[in-house]
C-alpha cells in the first residue's frame, strides 16, 4: 500500500514505486535489502543519510556514501520495515 500523503518526489520512477521485488545494494561487509512493495516512502533514509540514500540518483542506494556502522543504524530507522540488512561474512561462513 502507497500513501500518496507520505510519498517524496520520486523523480518520475514509478516502476520503483510499483515494484514488488526485491532489490539489494552491498559495500562487500553488508547487504542492504530494498522490498519498493513495502516501502511507505516516508523519507526517513533520505533525510537521515542523504549520502547512502538520494531518490535522484540511480542507482539510488549508494554504499560507499558511509560507513557501515551508520548505514546499519539508518536502515534501523526505517519504519515500513522495507530496508533491512545482512551481514556478507555470515553469508560466507554459512556456505563453508
Amino acid at each position: 500500500m502507497i500513501f500518496l500523503n507520505s510519498l517524496l518526489d520520486f523523480a518520475g520512477h514509478p516502476e520503483d514505486l510499483m515494484s514488488e521485488s526485491e532489490k539489494t545494494y552491498t559495500n562487500g561487509e553488508i547487504t542492504v535489502v530494498w522490498k519498493p512493495g513495502v516501502c511507505i516512502h516516508s523519507a526517513k533514509c533520505v533525510q537521515g543519510l542523504g549520502e547512502v540514500f538520494n531518490v535522484n540518483a540511480r542507482p539510488w542506494i549508494n554504499m560507499e556514501g558511509a560507513g557501515t556502522e551508520r548505514i546499519i543504524q539508518q536502515v534501523g530507522q526505517c519504519p515500513s520495515g522495507a530496508l533491512s540488512y545482512f551481514r556478507n561474512e555470515k553469508i560466507a561462513k554459512a556456505t563453508r
